[in-house]
């Protein structure tokens, strides 16, 4: 099979399994919105576990580019006065990744499988939010290490950062289908008020 045709079959099948759920969703119908036979499925893929296996931690792996990026911008930081404008920064684009509503839709179903699938699921957590949140801890502590910021505990400080940044929001998008996009002034608002308040909690630590 040529990666073309393989990369057909994978988003067909994540655009049944979002839309219909994991259960709903037949090799049968995944192969007609392919355009290839059932056996060509197989053949690829083994059967319709292992292409939502291979889908979802497909899918989590694009965390991975994230926490690179996220690393990057707080190494670069090596001044007070460039703290905030860093993390405004990343918190921006921390909050519009995870209330894409495909990343979103990705989560609940996900979620939604985790009784039938909890490798899947632990594996998910482990290679996205989990990751996020340890390329944080990292960089609170390279800060905190140049006097930057004063955090005890880094790894407390990355889930406090982070809920600040996506709580509401997620907690609200989780729930309304099809969840609305904040739109770039309501994610610039919601990420500076989120800084406002890491850093405010931070300086008196």
């Amino acid at each position: 099979m040529t990666a073309g045709k393989r990369e057909v079959i994978i988003g067909a099948a994540t655009e049944l399994f979002l839309r219909q759920g994991y259960q709903a969703t037949s090799t049968e119908q995944i192969a007609a919105a392919a355009a290839v036979s059932k056996q060509t499925v197989y053949s690829r893929f083994g059967d319709k576990e292992s292409l939502f296996r291979e889908i979802v931690l497909g899918v989590a792996a694009t965390a991975e580019a994230f926490a690179a990026d996220l690393t990057a911008s707080l190494a670069d930081v090596s001044e007070a006065q460039d703290v905030a404008p860093v993390l405004r920064a990343l918190a921006r684009r921390y909050l519009a990744a995870v209330m894409d509503p495909q990343v979103l839709a990705l989560r609940r179903l996900v979620i939604g499988e985790a009784a039938r699938f909890p490798e899947v699921a632990a594996a998910y957590h482990e290679r996205s939010p989990a990751m996020v949140l340890a390329a944080l801890a990292d960089g609170f502590a390279r800060l905190a290490g140049l006097g930057l910021i004063t955090v005890d505990d880094p790894r407390r400080a990355a889930g406090d950062f982070a809920f600040l940044v996506l709580g509401r929001s997620l907690d609200h998008g989780m729930f309304h289908v099809p969840a609305t996009t904040p739109s770039d002034a309501e994610i610039g608002a919601i990420a500076d008020h989120a800084v406002d308040v890491f850093l405010g909690c931070a300086a008196r630590t």
